[in-house]
Parts: C-alpha cells; sequence; structure tokens
C-alpha cells in the first residue's frame, strides 16, 4: 500500500518545476491529484496518467474565489473532499533582483497578492472540504531566503516571511478540526525558472560553498519531506516549518 492511497490533494502552481514535481509525486504515492495552475497542465496530467497515477488539470486563479470555488466542486464531484492542500503557486523567477528603493508599489502588491493572499485564499476555499473529511493537511511553501534576509529580493523575502506567519496562525486556528499546517522553507532549487533565471546564476556558487551537502539542489530533494508531512506519519506535527537546503542554514 501506497503513502497516500485515497487521499486527494491540490497542489497549486503545478504546471511545471517544483510544483509539477510535487503533483508527480504524490500521484506516485497513490494520491489522486488536482494539478493547479494559471498555465496550461496538461503535460502533467499526462505525465502522471502515464505512470499509472490519478489526476485532473484545473485553470485556477489563486487570487480569485469564483475559479477556487469552482475548483473545488469539480474535485468532489469527480474524487471527493480534499484532504491535502499544497500552497506552492507564488510569483518568483519572473521577478528581477533589484535594490528595494528600485521595487515599484505595483510590484510590491502583485507579488504579496499572489504569494501570500493566494495561499490565504486558498486556504478559505478548500477547508470546508477538508472538514467534511473530519482532517487535512495543508503544507505552504515558504524559502530560505526568508532565514537568510537576501537582499536585492525584498518583497519576495517578505512574502515568504508572512507565509511563516500564516502557517503559525492558520495552526493554531486549524488544530480543532484535525486539519495541520506546516511550511517547507525551500533552498535554491535547480528548477526550470532558477535556470532560466539570468541574475539568479551568480547566487548558486555561494549557496552551493554553504551547504554541507556539496550539490545542487534539485525539486525531487523535496519531496520526501513533502509525503512526510502529507501522510499519516506527521500527525502530530502542526504550525511547524522544515528547512530543506543541503545544511545551508541551521534552523
Amino acid at each position: 500500500m501506497k503513502r497516500l492511497d485515497g487521499k486527494v490533494a491540490v497542489v497549486t502552481g503545478a504546471a511545471q518545476g517544483i510544483g509539477a514535481a510535487y503533483a508527480i509525486g504524490l500521484a506516485a504515492q497513490g494520491a489522486k491529484v488536482v494539478v493547479a495552475d494559471i498555465a496550461d497542465t496538461a503535460s502533467v496530467v499526462a505525465q502522471i496518467a502515464a505512470q499509472g497515477g490519478r489526476a485532473i488539470g484545473c485553470k485556477v486563479d489563486v487570487t480569485n474565489n469564483e475559479s477556487l470555488n469552482a475548483m473545488v466542486s469539480q474535485t468532489e464531484a469527480l474524487f471527493g473532499p480534499i484532504e491535502i492542500l499544497i500552497n506552492n503557486a507564488a510569483i518568483f523567477a519572473t521577478l528581477a533582483l533589484k535594490p528595494f528603493t528600485q521595487i515599484t508599489e505595483d510590484e510590491w502588491d502583485l507579488v504579496m497578492r499572489v504569494n501570500v493572499r493566494g495561499p490565504f485564499q486558498c486556504a478559505k476555499a478548500i477547508v470546508p472540504s477538508m472538514r467534511k473529511n473530519g482532517r487535512g493537511k495543508i503544507i505552504n511553501i515558504a524559502s530560505g531566503t526568508f532565514l537568510r534576509g537576501a537582499p536585492m529580493f525584498c518583497h519576495y523575502v517578505s512574502s515568504k516571511g508572512a507565509i511563516v506567519g500564516q502557517t503559525r496562525a492558520l495552526a493554531a486556528e486549524l488544530g480543532a478540526d484535525n486539519i495541520l499546517v506546516n511550511c517547507i522553507l525551500v533552498g535554491l532549487t535547480e528548477s526550470e525558472g532558477v535556470k532560466e533565471h539570468k541574475q539568479l546564476g551568480a547566487a548558486k556558487a555561494p549557496t552551493l560553498a554553504a551547504r554541507l551537502i556539496k550539490r545542487e539542489m534539485v525539486p525531487e530533494d523535496l519531496l520526501g519531506t513533502l509525503y512526510y508531512l502529507a501522510s499519516a506519519d506527521s500527525d502530530f506535527i502542526t504550525g511547524q516549518c522544515v528547512n530543506v537546503d543541503g545544511g545551508a542554514i541551521n534552523y
């Protein structure tokens, strides 16, 4: 029996990169997966099907309640109530590194709307479905940039710090419902977005030098922690952050 057999999982921002790895991995562990993204999800859904898994793709704007509610209704009709939410959707790879004095208020607001308000709205939309199950796992995705206060990325770093706070606040509110809320702090990972980001190349050498595990981090390095937090193995853990970065930062 697989660790997540029969579980229904939603992964936002799952059309590519780390989100796609999450979706494919959860399906491999037996979950019925909703591949949610504003971009085309067909490729990821096809990969899951080719491996014998079950998945549907949903075009979802995480900042639009109508879009989120439609996804929940479709999911419940096809798979049943949702038990796992991976709040992965965020603006990251399209952001240019720049001094905070050059970040416009409109850019700041966009990052906060997607990276902070998005997970908040996703939780609001999906928690009623989890309550039908009598249990749930919300896994928020933050970043190691919050731990070290990475420069030239003030809006992104601030948004991921807010996710840590949101994780703790939701855990406190939802514990009585047996809905557990935890967070993964992700180190610099060789996703498509990072590989294509010209400015991030300069960060790779010092990041690798700081790691105790001397190699590049790939999306699959996050899957063991994801499975643990999504499964019954972590049924007495909530409000916590797990730092996955090869030992670069002690936390």
